[in-house]
C-alpha cells in the first residue's frame, strides 16, 4: 500500500456516526527553467502536498455535502480541513442525487505512467536542455527577431483517494516537456511560431524537433495577408484538430447532458458525424499523456466509446451526474486536484487514425485553408447551440501544397455541420498535452470571412 493511501484510510477513522468521507490526497514535484540570450532567466524547482475533504450526510430529503482543502499534509492542517468541511455541510443545499462513489467492481488497468528519470536526471541537464532549445531556435534562421520563452519542465506527482464507502485508488503520473515561442521579422511583419516537444522522462524529448517547429511556424507565416471570403475545406493541423476535440468533449459530459447543456443532449444512437469519425475516450491508453488507472473519485478508469463511425454512443458519467441521468458512472469523473470536487468529463479523448498522412490529404483536398492557430476559441463556441466562429492564421491550399499565409480572418460554421462534413481523419496522430490527442482534420464547407 501507498503511503498516501495509508495516510488517506487512517483519516477516515475520525469519521462520526452514520457521516460519510471521501478524503483526496496528492503530492508532487515540479520543475521549470527558462532560458533567455543563453542564460537562465527563470528557475524553480517546488514541492507540494494537500488533502481536499468532502463530508456528506445524507437526509430524508437528500444529501448535504461539505468540502474544504489545506495546502499541506501536516496533522493540524488535516484536522482544520475535517472541521471546515463538516461546518460547511450544515449550511449546504440537500441534492436527492448527491452521492459518493462505491466501488462498482470494474478492475484497474495496469499502467506503467511515470519515469524514475524525470527525478534522477541531474539539474544541470534539464537547464542545458532549455538553453540549447533558446540556442536552436536563434541560430534557426536569420529571420528570428527573437525568442519570447525556451523552457523546460517536467512533474511527477502522486495521489490517493479513499472513502467510507470502500473506495481505494492510488495513482502517479510523470511528465517532462520543452516549449518554445519565436518571433520572425522580414523587415515589414512581425509573425509568431510555437514549438513542443513531451514525454514521459527527460531522455523522450527532441529538442532539436521543438525548435524547428517554431522556426518554421513563424517564419512561414511572415507576409501573411487577408485572403478574400470564400466556402471551402479547412484542414486543421493536429494541434488546432485537439482543441476541436476537446470543445466537442465538454458536450459529451453527462452533467453538460442533464443540466440541457449540450447541443448531444437526446440524441444518442444519431448519427451526429461523417462514417469517418470514431472518438474514444480512454485514460487506460498509455499514450495519452492525461491516462490514469483510476478517475478522479477512485473507480477504475475505463475505454469509452463516445462516437463510433459517426454515431453517437455515449455521454461520459461521474456518480451524480451518473444518478442524475438514472444510470451508472462510466469512471469518468474529473477533479481540479484538492480544491476541486469530482464532476462528469472526458480525459483522453483520441480519433481513430484515418488511412492518410497530411500531405496525402493536402493532395486529394486539392484547394482550401490550412489552420495552425485558432483564437477567441472561448468566446466564439457555444456548446450549447453549437455556433462555431473563430478567428485562425494558416495557409492556403493550392493544387494539394500549402501556399500564401493568411491572417485577419474567421472561420465559421455549427459544430453538428463540421462533423458531419468531415472528409479526412490523418494517420498522423500527435500526443499533447491536455485532454485529447490531435492529428490532421479535414472538414469541408467552412465559411472563411476575410476580405
Amino acid at each position: 500500500m501507498s503511503e498516501l493511501l495509508a495516510e488517506a484510510e487512517r483519516i477516515l477513522e475520525s469519521a462520526r456516526g452514520s457521516e460519510e468521507i471521501e478524503i483526496y490526497l496528492s503530492r508532487g514535484v515540479d520543475t521549470e527553467v527558462r532560458a533567455f540570450q543563453g542564460e537562465i532567466e527563470q528557475l524553480s524547482t517546488a514541492s507540494s502536498a494537500g488533502i481536499g475533504v468532502r463530508v456528506l450526510r445524507d437526509n430524508d430529503g437528500g444529501a448535504q455535502v461539505g468540502t474544504a482543502w489545506a495546502g499541506s499534509l501536516d496533522a493540524e492542517a488535516i484536522d482544520d480541513a475535517l472541521r471546515e468541511a463538516r461546518d460547511n455541510m450544515r449550511f449546504a443545499t440537500e441534492d436527492e442525487f448527491v452521492a459518493f462513489a462505491r466501488p462498482d467492481g470494474v478492475a484497474p488497468a495496469t499502467l506503467q505512467l511515470t519515469d524514475p528519470s524525470v527525478s534522477t536526471t541531474p539539474l544541470d541537464e534539464k537547464i542545458a536542455m532549455a538553453v540549447e532549445l533558446e540556442r536552436l531556435v536563434r541560430d534557426g534562421d536569420s529571420r528570428i527577431r527573437q525568442v519570447e520563452s525556451a523552457d523546460y519542465s517536467d512533474y511527477v506527482a502522486e495521489a490517493a483517494i479513499a472513502s467510507t464507502l470502500g473506495v481505494r485508488a492510488t495513482y502517479e503520473r510523470s511528465g517532462a516537456f520543452v516549449s518554445v515561442e519565436a518571433i520572425a521579422n522580414d523587415g515589414k511583419d512581425d509573425q509568431t511560431g510555437w514549438g513542443l516537444s513531451a514525454g514521459r522522462a527527460p531522455r523522450e524529448l527532441d529538442v532539436q524537433k521543438a525548435a524547428n517547429d517554431a522556426v518554421s511556424r513563424a517564419t512561414r507565416m511572415l507576409g501573411a495577408v487577408k485572403p478574400a471570403s470564400m466556402k471551402c475545406t479547412a484542414v486543421f493541423d493536429p494541434r488546432t484538430a485537439a482543441t476541436l476535440l476537446a470543445i466537442i468533449g465538454g458536450s459529451l459530459s453527462g452533467e453538460a447532458v442533464v443540466r440541457g447543456r449540450s447541443f448531444f443532449a437526446n440524441r444518442i444512437g444519431e448519427e451526429v458525424a461523417s462514417p469517418l469519425f470514431t472518438l474514444l475516450d480512454d485514460p487506460t491508453d498509455p499514450r495519452h499523456f492525461s491516462a490514469s488507472t483510476f478517475d478522479g473519485e477512485g473507480l477504475a478508469c475505463r475505454r469509452n466509446v463516445m462516437i463510433d463511425k459517426g454515431q453517437l454512443k455515449a455521454f461520459v458519467y461521474d456518480t451524480v451526474s451518473a444518478r442524475r441521468a438514472g444510470t451508472s458512472s462510466t469512471g469518468s469523473a474529473v477533479r481540479g486536484g484538492i480544491a476541486g470536487s469530482p464532476s462528469a468529463g472526458c480525459r483522453a479523448l483520441a480519433l481513430l487514425p484515418g488511412e492518410f498522412d497530411q500531405a496525402e490529404i493536402f493532395a486529394r483536398v486539392g484547394d482550401g485553408i490550412y489552420v495552425e492557430s485558432l483564437t477567441g476559441v472561448h468566446s466564439g463556441v457555444n456548446p450549447i447551440s453549437g455556433d462555431f466562429s473563430v478567428g485562425i492564421t494558416g495557409l492556403m491550399i493550392r493544387d494539394g501544397q500549402l501556399c500564401e499565409p493568411v491572417r485577419e480572418i474567421t472561420v465559421a460554421s455549427t459544430l453538428q455541420r463540421m462533423l458531419l462534413d468531415v472528409l479526412y481523419v490523418g494517420n498522423d496522430v500527435e500526443w499533447l498535452p491536455g485532454s485529447a490527442a490531435g492529428q490532421s482534420l479535414a472538414i469541408s464547407g467552412i465559411a472563411v470571412s476575410g476580405s
